[in-house]
């Protein structure tokens, strides 16, 4: 009996994936079969592959309209169909909200809310065609659904993406089934980076409940579950994957207060 998990024949687009968290996505697809179209405005270092699988990359800024049109033609021109779209692209520089300039706003909003809308757009044309439809999967973050210090205006696009796709939902409902992702920490080359590779990485991690940080992989294998048939009557939601969360800062504020 074939696998609900295997993608063989599915053609799947993953945005922002040349490296980081879209690379560990683009590898579990190639791994289970599927046909994978990667697009990032800068390229990768060598072809990505996995699994005895290549995928196809091209250059693009998917702030711009036409080069979405561009990502999307290639998939119906070179395979005749697109099955699941990941928008996985995004990101922001830490930025306090009160010195920011507005232009910078705009161009975090633009990357990880608007580019997102138009992507969705584009990809559920060609999919309420298709007699199997679609699948859509958004990489929103749990900065969408708490407080986000340091990067409020990332907090506040990614919230959107998580509302968007509520509604996207139930718009193109039943053809296109869509939803969201709500990660934490993952550890990817930039937070690596960010945070010191060793001591720094294990402070983080051990705020999380279940005492790592998410790798790309585990990303991978929630897209996975949502693009396959074992998530049939999902749509809408926002998965919350986050290890557990973090430990309410109060409790441990608690241990230092002398019983009355």
């Amino acid at each position: 009996m074939q696998s609900p998990l295997d993608m063989s024949g599915k053609v799947v687009i993953v945005t922002g994936a040349a490296r980081g968290v879209g690379r560990g996505i683009v590898d579990r697809f190639l791994e289970y079969g599927a046909d994978v179209i990667v697009c990032d405005i800068k390229g990768p270092d060598a072809p990505i592959a996995a699994g005895g699988r290549e995928a196809l990359y091209l250059d693009a800024d998917i702030t711009d309209v036409d080069q979405i049109d561009k990502v999307v033609r290639l998939a119906t021109d070179r395979f005749g169909h697109l099955d699941v779209l990941i928008n996985n692209a995004g990101g922001t520089p830490p930025v306090e909200a009160a010195t920011a300039s507005p232009r910078l706003h705009e161009r975090i909003i633009r990357l990880n809310l608007i580019s997102l809308i138009n992507f969705c757009q584009r990809a559920n044309t060609v999919m309420q065609a298709q007699e199997n439809g679609g699948i859509i999967i958004n990489m929103a973050s749990v900065s969408g659904v708490r407080p986000s210090p340091g990067t409020a205006v990332y907090g506040a696009a990614k919230a959107g993406v998580i509302n968007l796709t509520a509604s996207l939902a139930i718009e193109w409902a039943p053809k296109v089934r869509i939803n969201a992702i709500s990660a934490g920490m993952i550890l990817t080359e930039a937070a690596r980076a960010h945070y010191g590779d060793g001591e720094g990485v294990a402070a983080v991690a051990a705020t999380v409940p279940l005492g790592r940080l998410a790798m790309p992989e585990d990303v991978g294998d929630v897209c996975l579950f949502l693009a396959s048939p074992l998530s049939s009557y999902i749509t809408g939601a926002s998965i919350l994957m986050h290890g557990g969360g973090e430990r309410p800062a109060f409790l441990a504020a608690a241990k230092n207060v002398p019983p009355r």
